[in-house]
């Protein structure tokens, strides 16, 4: 992956020194609390050495994301093909985000994303762009909105890919974002 720049920030592959982070984003109670897993030391290592395969590979993932002046890994915002069939068609791509909590409410995801975005469209030639998260997670449906993305109600989904031991994480809202609706939001931004 070709790093991604920011005006604060760098995109780029997970390196060695992000261990640290990537597991205490991956356990982290409130960082995790619309999930229905925490990941030991081992796990979020093996998950992590996945993540930078995947995107060695295909150019583009749960990308690790650092503050360009301090060099720091805060998290991950990343493009990632969409794995909840039927719910989704094969071939869609979403877009999601994960910081440690002390680097929330700084806008690092909305710059992140709006970067990604414009990668997805531009270099990868995708016609849309989808996000979704459990329902009740305000946060992660305030920056979805925040980029320009729009619900789609008719959408909204029980994700089979929590079990039904976390009845109260099952229910997603979707999003999407269009190459048109991005092309009309970039044009307005100038």
């Amino acid at each position: 992956m070709t790093p991604i720049r920011t005006q604060r920030l760098v995109l780029r592959n997970w390196e060695e020194r992000d261990r640290d982070l990537f597991h205490r984003i991956n356990s982290d109670e409130t960082v995790m609390e619309f999930f229905p897993f925490r990941r030991t030391r081992a796990q979020a290592d093996v998950r992590m050495d996945e993540i930078a395969a995947e995107i060695s590979a295909q150019g583009y993932g749960w990308s690790a994301v650092e503050i360009a002046e301090t060099a720091e890994c805060i998290g991950f915002v990343g493009l990632h093909d969409a794995e909840i069939e039927p719910v989704v068609p094969p071939g869609s791509i979403e877009i999601g985000w994960r910081l440690a909590p002390e680097f929330w409410g700084f806008g690092y995801v909305t710059e992140a994303a709006c970067a990604l975005l414009d990668f997805g469209f531009n270099q990868l030639g995708k016609e849309e762009i989808m996000s979704f998260a459990v329902a009740g997670n305000t946060r992660s449906t305030a920056v979805m909105e925040r980029l320009g993305m729009r619900r789609d109600p008719a959408a909204d989904f029980d994700n089979p890919n929590v079990p039904d031991t976390h009845p109260q994480l099952k229910r997603h809202v979707l999003y999407r974002m269009t190459l048109r609706d991005w092309r009309m939001r970039k044009g307005a931004a100038r």
